[in-house]
């Protein structure tokens, strides 16, 4: 099994202990106790949650919390309160992956693809399988999904309807490496937006945030420059085809509820998780 089909694996058995985990955390279940609900032995656990995470199971639940999550809230206030003092013009930072946005014209959008040509195909990753697409001006689509893709393919021809599809396997596997790659090890990639003018804001807003922040949905719109659009962010964000690149992941709800995510809230808690501990992890090697 390669390494990228190993991540898949991992992120399915990371997933059932998170569950199990939440499901029981009032009774405080031993390592012991969650390496069994996945089928491992505690020392096997232990070492391969370590290794996907970067820190224990219980560590890991910590991000996860509501407590944790209303504290990040109030301190990703002098964050956002930075990034509007720099305006949103320079690119977005992902881990260590630079990237940059180019928007399709409203006629272009209106063509439905004609003229163009979409590569795509699926590949896996830290948080199960992907399905990814591209043209020559970047990647234009990124999902996730749980069964044998054949939704998500019929979702993305249904957004270009008009476009010339070409199945490349290993370019989608190349383009998810690029995507999750170690912190220290990624490449530029360009991301090709189609979407309404709000809806391109809301999303340049989110490339504006780092890994391990969350925000709310009235801070998102002020630093999007619309104070008063708090409800209309969030079908912006449901519009979102480009999952975790446009990092929509990181939105919670002021209460502390991790809400919804058009991949699954489940999905999107592990992604905020991981983060986090990559964020501190990464903040320890480099002390």
């Amino acid at each position: 099994m390669n390494d990228a089909a190993l991540s898949a694996e991992h992120y399915a058995q990371m997933a059932a202990a998170i569950r199990y985990l939440r499901a029981q955390q009032a009774q405080q279940p031993s390592l012991a106790e969650v390496a069994a609900q996945v089928g491992l032995s505690e020392f096997h656990f232990q070492r391969l949650f370590s290794r996907w995470v970067g820190v224990s199971p219980k560590r890991f639940l910590q991000f996860l919390t509501k407590e944790r999550a209303k504290a990040a809230l109030k301190a990703s206030q002098s964050l956002l309160e930075a990034s509007f003092s720099a305006g949103l013009s320079g690119p977005g930072r992902l881990h260590d992956l630079l990237v940059t946005c180019e928007a399709m014209s409203p006629g272009e959008i209106k063509a439905q693809g004609a003229g163009l040509t979409i590569g795509f195909g699926t590949a896996c990753s830290p948080f199960g399988a992907v399905l990814l697409a591209w043209t020559a001006r970047g990647l234009c689509h990124l999902a996730f999904f749980d069964d044998d893709g054949t939704l998500a393919q019929a979702e993305l021809q249904r957004l270009w309807p008009q476009a010339q599809m070409c199945a490349e396997q290993a370019a989608a596997q190349a383009y998810a490496a690029r995507i999750f790659a170690p912190a220290g090890h990624s490449q530029p990639l360009n991301l090709l937006l189609r979407g309404s003018n709000f809806q391109l804001q809301v999303w340049q807003a989110l490339l504006a945030t780092q890994p391990g922040q969350v925000l709310g949905y009235a801070q998102l719109a002020n630093l999007a420059g619309k104070p008063k659009a708090a409800r209309a962010v969030g079908s912006a964000l449901a519009a979102n085809t480009l999952g975790f690149l446009i990092p929509c992941h990181r939105v919670i709800r002021e209460t502390g509820e991790v809400g919804q995510f058009r991949w699954g809230s489940e999905r999107k808690e592990l992604m905020q998780g991981w983060e986090a501990a990559h964020t501190i992890c990464d903040k320890r090697s480099a002390e």
